[in-house]
């Protein structure tokens, strides 16, 4: 089976080759190196439409490690920017949590807000744009109706301004409009520093913007909101908040924290379902571990247990893509051998006369891989994505090398991350416990 070789841009070979030998992601280029779940990707798509419309969404991402749910989150995030969605994404980390009283959920919401991404700026920092873009639309506005144009910008936010912190939000887009027509850059940097959530303090606030409110801990959804509802109102469709290693939360050491962690996903999920929030939609990625283990994951919130549960017609070849839970499933190895194919192929730049390697190597190391650690090699690809990835490197930098002299020297490991870096600790009552170390 062969495929079918189009042209790839120097860069998007250059990034996907190195993303991959380092283990991680690329940004660019996905659409080369996608291959298998297609319902799935299904799935989110009517998720992304539906945003569009000024619906809602909700979904858990739930895969082993080295499964590829950070890669299907980053192409879900690449069709969303298509669709004309703004995009924000993080990862959860010991000092970024969806709940928390010391920072760390401002933390996060903060590192949302930079990540702002747009079709026009896929690489986040699209805050400012997204501002100028409604002061313009403002500007408009304001030149047919003959009023000024911070009148406008403040019309143009009643919807806003009836939502829980909206008024002060309103105040600050309109204090980021004056000081873009005055050239008073100071006063743009203290409004967008606002809605990022980088003021500490109310203090300071209200010294440079003249409001009693910030972005803390206690309204990390609500800013959320304030910010979706922004971004239609500047002319997109909506926004998705992509969120990877919730894994973080179920190795909390605070029985507390988890708790307000898991209630805080609950208070998202039931606005969801009962559609009383719009134009935003949500994707959290974790393992099976952090949905179902009833003592430290989701399913030890009754409630979320309830909600999450798997269709009970399910199975024995039939799926539900309806719900709020995405379960991944692994590649097959015809899928693996069709992703090594397009790796060659983007390591030859779309050009079939430079492959490295013929079909037959790529059956070989299939087998050698399977060989050395069984049914993993295609279940969870990640270390066999990198060790084809490393081989193709040499036969690329060596000419004359023969890959089957290679192929007895790749050294393959099992991904074996997860419950077993797990330290499972007795239960603290802190609230403000960090997160166990993570090696990811």
């Amino acid at each position: 089976m062969t495929i079918k070789a189009s042209s790839i841009k120097p860069r998007d070979r250059d990034t996907i080759i190195s993303a991959l030998r380092a283990g991680v992601v690329p940004r660019l280029g996905l659409q080369h190196i996608q291959v298998g779940r297609q319902r799935e990707i299904e799935a989110l798509i009517r998720d992304i439409e539906r945003i569009g419309e000024g619906g809602s969404s909700i979904r858990f991402v739930i895969g082993s490690y080295g499964a590829g749910k950070t890669f299907f989150l980053f192409l879900v995030r690449q069709i969303a920017l298509q669709s004309k969605l703004a995009v924000c994404q993080a990862d959860l980390a010991p000092d970024r949590r969806i709940h928390a009283t010391g920072g760390q959920a401002r933390s996060l919401y903060a590192e949302l807000a930079r990540s702002l991404a747009t079709r026009t700026a896929p690489d986040g920092g699209a805050l400012r744009n997204i501002l100028e873009s409604y002061i313009q639309k403002a500007t408009e506005r304001a030149s047919k109706s003959g009023v000024p144009v911070e009148t406008a910008v403040r019309e143009g936010l009643g919807d806003i301004r009836e939502m829980v912190a909206g008024y002060d939000f309103a105040t600050v887009v309109a204090a980021y409009a004056r000081g873009y027509e005055d050239g008073n850059t100071t006063l743009q940097d203290n409004a967008l520093r606002w809605l990022r959530g980088e003021y500490s303090t109310r203090t300071e606030a209200k010294a440079d913007l003249g409001v009693r409110t910030i972005i803390d801990d206690g309204s990390f959804y609500d800013g959320l909101r304030l910010l979706a509802r922004f971004v239609r109102i500047a002319g997109f469709g909506g926004m998705l908040v992509c969120l990877d290693e919730l894994v973080n939360l179920y190795k909390l050491q605070s029985s507390q924290a988890r708790k307000q962690n898991y209630e805080q996903i609950l208070r998202i999920l039931n606005d969801v379902l009962q559609g009383t929030t719009e134009g935003i939609g949500f994707i959290l990625g974790g393992t099976p571990e952090f949905l179902l283990d009833t003592r430290r994951g989701l399913y030890s919130y009754e409630a979320l247990q309830s909600r999450l549960a798997e269709n009970s017609f399910a199975g024995n070849g039939l799926a539900d893509y309806s719900g709020p839970v995405v379960n991944l499933p692994s590649l097959t190895p015809e899928e693996l051998y069709h992703l090594l194919e397009r790796l060659r192929d983007v390591f030859a730049g779309g050009v079939q006369e430079k492959w490295l390697v013929p079909d037959d190597a790529l059956t070989a190391f299939m087998d050698h891989c399977s060989n050395k650690i069984g049914d993993a090699y295609f279940r969870t690809p990640r270390n066999t994505v990198k060790a084809f990835v490393d081989l193709l490197a040499i036969l690329d930098q060596n000419p004359g090398t023969k890959w089957q002299e290679l192929l007895g020297q790749v050294d393959i490991s099992e991904d074996r991350q997860g419950s077993s870096d797990l330290d499972v600790a007795a239960d603290s009552d802190d609230p403000d416990d960090e997160l166990a170390t993570l090696s990811l």
